[in-house]
């Protein structure tokens, strides 16, 4: 094992120091099927890649205990609906998702405030009734994603609470 020079060692033995290996492998490149080879692909329907997208599932759990459903809705509706409008805000700023994010996406659909305007509750329901169902709502949690306009995801959390719930048509691109 090398030693620093201070070291002291017996008359015996040469103190070792560092030595470049006499191969250097390769650099990594990818091969394999699958790996992406320059940049991540664009166009309609691949959507926004983010890192640590999983997480998510972590401040939904966190934040289960705040969303206020009303008679004829779920929990894991509401959870389901908007996780994809999170990680659609957190990958458009190339990061992973925070709880801001989820506190977004729950606040455009008024998941957060006691009283509900009836045409929301009516639209809700509408959209998010059985999306909690993770083996067959894909296509459903799509489209509340897709609704959502480019100019809704750029608002502060503090922009979009002042909004809400008068101006959840512009919002949500309803």
């Amino acid at each position: 094992m090398a030693a620093p020079k201070f070291a002291p060692v017996s008359a015996t033995q040469t103190p070792r120091s560092y030595e470049s290996p006499l191969h250097v492998p390769a650099p990594w490149s990818p091969g394999r099927p699958g790996e992406i080879d320059g940049k991540q692909p664009r166009g309609a329907g691949l959507g926004n890649q983010g890192p640590d997208q999983g997480y998510i599932l972590t401040l939904a759990r966190i934040a289960r205990n705040k969303i206020k459903v009303q008679p004829g809705e779920s929990v894991d509706d509401a959870i389901r609906g908007s996780i994809g409008i999170a990680l659609r805000r957190a990958s458009m700023y190339g990061r992973a998702p925070v709880m801001h994010d989820l506190t977004f996406a729950l606040t455009i659909w008024g998941w957060l405030i006691d009283v509900v305007p009836a045409d929301l509750l009516a639209r809700r329901k509408e959209l998010f009734s059985g999306v909690g169902d993770a083996a067959h709502s894909y296509y459903e949690v799509r489209e509340i994603t897709g609704l959502v306009p480019e100019t809704t995801y750029q608002l502060s959390i503090e922009q979009l609470t002042a909004s809400m719930p008068m101006s959840w048509r512009a919002l949500t691109g309803a």
